[in-house]
């Protein structure tokens, strides 16, 4: 574990001239003290690698087996002639027919159990971000200038957030919902609630099924996500009625899940899709930025008021051979981790009320270093199933030597330990792509640092954030639509969208690309 100092950075801050007092007219600076994310590549536990070599245990009977029955069959066949071989199988099927076709039998039952019981393919068939509207869009100055005039925040509070906003990696045409902006009454209210999630659920799935041509009744299977407004009837129950979707569908409504809950909705849904053959199901992921919109003074509840903003994702993912052809991405990988059982991870981001009696969302101070954990978890648990055999080989080994014979080397020196240092597998060589949930900038870089990315794998979450701000569960489809829009997608690429949240979750997803993706034409956030 890393140490407290390690965790710590330092900034060095022009405040500007001074006004008054005996220091007037001169230049004035203040050193800021910021956790950072922990270097987490560099403390990797063993357990969690174990975690990704379980898939390769669970099929390590065919591993062991059938080189062995290659092997045994070669040396058999290879002693025969071709003239041999054909003799012995006419004699064998002439004089032991029972035999022949006892083994043929045997054959076609061992290869309809394994096409049986193997997993369906999941396909992503293609995905819809919704933009709103031009009315909504407001820049970081009118951002303050309308939270001054509502007068919910004094002073303190508004320099607060102007100072937040000014590092937060945010553009300046953004998108709030309009009770945020108008009103200076309370707008987190159910009504609002509900006329913003009518806006954005239905806006996103409308395009959904314009691209796709699939009708609402083909749908079979319904996740809905949303991780702060969970009204009665569901959000899952408001789009049954709308699109009046069949009877029988399998809808489910995730909440209180955090910004990763889109990739917990894509894993339910594969899950649903493998039980239920020839089926489609939709995944749509938003959260209601003005339900959630903070009206006190505290500055640890001010922060998600300054990074999240109005969005909406729709994805649609089918088990359907005929999907086959026109599919966009196949499902090729979901990790998983989960950190709640730690009382510091469950608390990191607590939905709660002030003093005052304010709802709102309180972000921790050690947010980073929980974060830093989550993710050290989840990659290492990915690793070996993505990373090619030589990487996971040196990654490997450098790692059971170092939990061998690390502490024998600690013991006898820092120069020793420092020569020991883990090698650090270049996820680079596993996807061509990534799509990083798009948190803020002072994540991203952390990020990028710690897994050595380049400026063009973070381009796609920095332009996100910097165009849409903080959307939560649906900024990873913003980020891949980017990629889209970009053309850069090319046919076998494979795309790794990485999402965190509370609880504290982090979560992964792997698509391969099934065919180049064109620029396209039409309902795609960044056409202009």
């Amino acid at each position: 574990m890393a140490s407290e100092g390690d965790l710590l950075s330092t900034e060095i801050v022009n405040r500007g001239i001074e006004s008054s007092g005996p220091n007037a007219g001169s230049q004035t600076f203040s050193v800021r003290v910021r956790r950072r994310l922990p270097d987490f590549l560099q403390s990797v536990n063993l357990k969690y690698v174990k975690l990704g070599y379980h898939y390769l245990i669970n099929h390590g009977i065919y591993l062991a087996t059938i080189p062995v029955l290659v092997l045994v069959f070669s040396a058999e066949v290879g002693s025969l002639s071709k003239e041999e071989l054909w003799r012995k199988l006419w004699e064998d099927a002439r004089y032991d027919l029972a035999t022949v076709l006892g083994f043929f039998g045997l054959f076609v039952f061992t290869l309809s159990v394994y096409f049986m019981s193997r997993p369906r393919s999941v396909y992503l068939v293609d995905f819809a971000c919704y933009r709103p509207h031009d009315d909504q869009k407001v820049s970081k100055k009118e951002f303050i200038e309308l939270a001054r005039k509502s007068g919910k925040f004094d002073e303190e509070s508004l320099e607060f957030q102007k100072r937040i906003l000014e590092s937060s990696g945010i553009g300046d045409e953004t998108y709030i919902p309009k009770s945020v902006i108008m009103s200076t009454e309370n707008c987190a209210t159910m009504k609002e609630g509900r006329a913003e999630a009518s806006t954005v659920m239905f806006g996103a799935l409308d395009e959904l099924f314009e691209k796709t041509g699939v009708r609402p009744k083909d749908i079979g299977v319904l996740v809905v996500n949303c991780s702060i407004f969970n009204p009665t009837p569901s959000l899952s129950a408001m789009i049954i009625n709308h699109y009046k979707m069949r009877g029988n569908i399998l809808s489910y409504n995730l909440g209180g899940m955090g910004c990763s809950a889109g990739i917990i909705g894509v894993d339910l849904a594969r899950d649903m899709l493998q039980s239920n053959p020839n089926n489609c199901a939709v995944v749509v992921s938003a959260e209601m930025v003005g339900y959630n919109w903070y009206q006190g003074r505290e500055k640890s509840m001010l922060i998600p008021n300054c990074f999240f903003r109005m969005g909406c994702s729709a994805v649609l993912l089918s088990n359907r051979r005929r999907d086959h052809r026109r599919a966009k991405y196949r499902l090729e990988h979901v990790v998983r981790t989960h950190k709640g059982a730690d009382d510091r991870s469950l608390r990191s981001v607590y939905q709660e009320e002030d003093a005052q009696r304010f709802k709102g969302l309180r972000v921790s101070k050690d947010l980073l270093e929980i974060g830093g954990d989550a993710l050290k978890t989840n990659i290492t648990t990915l690793g070996p199933l993505v990373l090619p055999f030589s990487e996971q080989l040196f990654f490997f080994a450098t790692l059971v030597w170092r939990h061998l014979f690390g502490g024998k080397q600690a013991a006898a020196g820092s120069q020793a330990a420092s020569s020991n240092k883990p090698y650090i597998p270049d996820y680079k060589l596993a996807f061509e792509h990534f799509c990083v949930h798009a948190a803020s900038k002072r994540v991203l870089d952390e990020l990028q640092r710690n897994l050595e990315l380049s400026e063009k794998n973070m381009e796609a979450s920095r332009m996100t954030l910097q165009r849409f701000g903080n959307t939560s569960s649906s900024s990873i489809w913003y980020e891949l639509a980017y990629l889209e829009a970009k053309e850069r997608v090319g046919k076998g690429d494979r795309v790794w969208q990485l999402a965190f949240g509370s609880g504290f979750k982090c979560n992964s997803v792997v698509w391969r690309s099934m065919r180049r993706i064109s620029k396209p034409t039409r309902n795609n956030p960044w056409l202009d």
